[in-house]
């Protein structure tokens, strides 16, 4: 296997590595019949998600950095930077490309006319085999999902309710799931759906997507990247 190295932030075990290596780390968890609950550690994550600290000595949690916020802490406690920025929304469509065949996925989380055209948008220009879909809302009240998992032959599981909702459900069921592949996924449905914009190429070779999201939904991001990432800094320093 790929040789990757840890980064510690605040407490987290950060995992250095890059796209390539990343992927076939989980292609290779399919074809062995594994399991993987892949983590995308922003600062949001290190702020709200303190929960998976308990959980970090599983051998199938792994985390990956997301966002400039994890570089700047890695190079102030650390002096180096991660090898590459690992966010899901890049990173999901590479996986699928990576593939030799079309992997089996399961959709859980987002409004369900949201929930439809993402599913599609995976099905017809990601071309993989969306065994099953769960909306965020009246989907997960109804019960079963667990069962409908398994029996959908799931590969992949991408839950997309934000978190730290979408790591507490993957934590909490993945024992009692088949499927290879546990991804938190946040806003992935809402751009393959078109619900929600991009931010412009510019924008992300700046490493300025935050920004950009701040200006489109300042009441819903404002607190998340101010008083949050005040928080972050403290817990990074605090946990050095």
């Amino acid at each position: 296997m790929d040789q990757s190295d840890i980064i510690s932030i605040s407490q987290f075990p950060v995992e250095s590595t890059t796209q390539q290596q990343l992927a076939r780390r989980l292609l290779h968890a399919v074809d062995a019949n594994q399991q993987v609950m892949l983590f995308f550690a922003n600062t949001n994550l290190v702020v709200k998600g303190r929960f998976l600290l308990a959980h970090t000595g599983d051998p199938s949690l792994l985390l990956v950095n997301d966002g400039v916020g994890l570089d700047i802490a890695a190079k102030l406690l650390h002096g180096r930077k991660f090898r590459e920025n690992l966010n899901g929304t890049d990173f999901t469509p590479f996986l699928f490309r990576q593939s030799p065949t079309p992997l089996k996925v399961f959709m859980i989380g987002g409004k369900p006319e949201v929930l439809a055209r993402a599913a599609e948008h995976v099905r017809t220009v990601l071309g993989q085999q969306v065994v099953g879909v769960c909306d965020g809302y009246d989907g997960m009240r109804q019960g079963g999902l667990v069962e409908r998992i398994n029996a959908s032959g799931a590969q992949v599981v991408l839950v997309a309710m934000g978190n730290p909702i979408q790591e507490h459900w993957i934590v909490e069921h993945r024992a009692t799931l088949r499927a290879n592949i546990f991804m938190g996924v946040g806003a992935l449905f809402d751009f393959w759906a078109g619900d929600k914009p991009r931010a412009p190429r510019l924008f992300q070779r700046l490493r300025l997507e935050w920004l950009y999201r701040l200006s489109l939904e300042p009441r819903r991001l404002l607190r998340r990247y101010t008083w949050d990432i005040l928080v972050f800094l403290r817990l990074c320093f605090k946990y050095r």
